[in-house]
């Protein structure tokens, strides 16, 4: 072995060991008689000391030293003088002075500084060229060594529960999950593709036919949707679960709750808030959307929407009057005193309303005795006081109003709730607010020749099965679909699957596939439906997006040892890249440009 410690491990413990260390020079300062240098590896730093004068063969070789450089040093641990002692540095209580230097590897100047304080995202596309420099920083290391820890103590946590641990294919059939397959071209059968899995869902509901009772996978999922904050281009992985002889969501939550509650304590320094009983909250999608304005609430503050519409329509007001006769609905959100909007802001909350399908944003200050704000000189005393009774409104307080077809005026407020929070910060980054969402509709209005598209997952059993397919019209119909939220961030999705091909071929039907179709994408999990399929479900929380969020990382791409770019460029390897002409042949493939010419 090149080194007998590595550079974070030495403690003042070791003081007058000889020792052999190599890493990376961070820095290096010459003094004159004395050259310091830093020496840098995963476990951290330590301060390497050459007396000039005493030793000219090891000093010719300091002085060629740079940033980056590999370096083996033989010397003595020593206590640092007392006025030099680094509180900062875990090994600040002493040095290494140095007697034999070698220089392993010489490094190029470097493209971009690796001080933790002078790395900013406005470089980013130039780190990601450079990664593996940038995979240098001590932030990063941590990183990479706390997603290893996480990966294991969920394995840990599944095993010990009896979850076998199953692969399954990468090279697998098109399969709808929400975005656009990546496909890869059969060199055997012409014109015909394999798909990468945007989950193992058909697999793991396999599996289950198959008898294996508990499984789980840190699975690999590829789709083809844009990247943004807390979703990577192109791949991720997931906890990816699934058990039999399940039949309500409360099965798959006991298993959930416990594990997420240890990564919160083992992984992040959050305490967890809001349990009910110790256990997470649960609300409905429609409690939640119509309490928050999102199906992914964040619990951490209040700012809780209120139906306002009985009250309102006593007003003589026409906006409100006509919102509900045509159908719609009128809600309010209460701020407290201590948030007091600008016009600005109170234009900037108007014009963010109007962007999710509003006509505008109402307010309404209440000075105790008085009212301010767009509403005060145009409602009725007597409604005021309606509202200050069914509110509770405490002095200094600020209602704002939104009204709108049903669940876009609560939408607007759910992303006014969201803005005033980043503004005032509300929401503690201290704090863990779980939550599970459940009921999902199984269906959404959607632009296909039925007007319906599936909303959540078109393997899960919708809350009354056949019956409830056939009989009840296709937009009230809930599922057993379920998210679970961590401080306003979906981290994980799952489902009570359907387990019966009649059933199957119903719910499809009503989205617009004839039986012949859903045959041809689906066709051996519906063999496998007719050969004794037990109930089951699960979830797959996503392993980055958990990460990300107990960590409070900036991105989700500060969880990827390899990350792509926003826009699904890989900066370092160069792709998506040019192929052989021999390589599009071997797939009788020919780019559409080529056939024109």
């Amino acid at each position: 072995m090149l080194r007998t410690y590595t550079c974070g491990q030495l403690r003042a413990a070791e003081t007058g060991k000889t020792v052999y260390l190599a890493g990376w020079v961070q820095s290096s300062r010459n003094l004159g008689g004395l050259m310091f240098i830093v020496l840098r590896d995963h476990s951290g730093l330590i301060q390497l000391v050459v007396d000039l004068a005493q030793n000219p063969k090891v000093a010719a070789v300091a002085e060629q030293l740079h940033d980056e450089f590999v370096v083996r040093a033989h010397g003595q641990v020593c206590l640092r003088p007392a006025e030099m002692v680094n509180p900062a540095m875990p090994t600040g209580e002493i040095e290494v002075a140095v007697d034999d230097l070698e220089i392993l590897s010489r490094s190029l100047p470097l493209p971009f500084s690796l001080a933790e304080d002078k790395v900013g995202l406005s470089n980013e596309n130039l780190r990601l060229e450079y990664r593996f420099l940038d995979l240098r920083r001590l932030k990063v290391q941590e990183m990479l060594t706390a997603r290893d820890l996480f990966i294991r103590r969920m394995r840990q946590y599944f095993q010990d529960l009896g979850f076998v641990e199953v692969q399954t294919p990468i090279l697998s059939n098109s399969s709808p999950e929400g975005a656009r397959d990546f496909l890869i071209p059969s060199r055997l059968f012409p014109r015909r593709c394999y798909a990468l899995p945007q989950a193992p869902q058909q697999f793991k509901q396999l599996l289950m036919i198959g008898g294996l009772d508990k499984y789980f996978q840190i699975a690999p999922c590829f789709r083809d949707e844009d990247g943004r904050q807390d979703r990577h281009y192109g791949e991720f992985y997931q906890l990816d679960m699934e058990m039999s002889f399940v039949d309500s969501e409360e099965d798959i939550w006991q298993v959930m709750e416990p594990l997420m509650l240890e990564l919160t304590a083992e992984f992040s320094s959050k305490k967890i808030i809001g349990l009910k009983e110790g256990r997470f909250p649960r609300l409905t999608w429609r409690e939640a959307m119509e309490t928050y304005g999102t199906d992914k609430p964040d619990l951490r503050y209040d700012l809780t929407i209120k139906p306002l519409s009985q009250l309102l329509v006593a007003s003589n007001l026409s906006i409100f009057k006509d919102a509900v006769a045509n159908g719609g609905y009128i809600y309010g959100v209460v701020l407290p005193a201590t948030v007091k909007l600008s016009r600005h802001q109170l234009d900037d909350l108007t014009a963010l309303a109007k962007n999710k399908g509003v006509g505008g944003l109402s307010s309404l200050v209440y000075g105790g005795e008085s009212w301010q704000g767009s509403l005060a000189n145009k409602l009725e005393e007597d409604v005021l006081m309606s509202l200050t009774k069914h509110l509770s409104l405490k002095a200094g307080e600020t209602i704002l109003i939104a009204a709108g077809p049903d669940l876009k005026a609560c939408e607007a407020l759910g992303a006014i709730r969201e803005q005033i929070a980043m503004w005032f910060n509300l929401k503690d980054p201290a704090t863990a607010a779980w939550c599970w969402v459940y009921d999902f509709p199984f269906y959404e209005v959607s632009e296909t020749p039925t007007g319906l598209d599936f909303s959540h997952n078109p393997f899960s059993m919708p809350k009354g099965g056949l019956e409830a397919l056939k009989n009840q019209p296709p937009l009230e119909i809930v599922a057993y679909q379920f998210d679970l939220v961590l401080n306003g961030v979906e981290v994980s999705s799952g489902a009570i699957r359907n387990h019966q091909p009649e059933v199957m071929y119903e719910a499809f039907r009503l989205a617009g596939y004839e039986p012949a179709e859903v045959e041809r994408r689906f066709g051996a999990l519906l063999k496998a439906f007719k050969y004794g399929a037990p109930p089951h479900g699960g979830n797959a929380p996503g392993i980055d997006r958990l990460l990300m969020a107990l960590k409070d990382y900036d991105s989700i791409r500060d969880v990827y040892a390899f990350p792509k770019d926003t826009q699904g460029r890989d900066l370092l390897m160069g792709s998506p890249s040019e192929v052989d002409q021999g390589q599009l042949d071997d797939l009788h493939l020919t780019w559409h440009e080529d056939i024109n010419k």
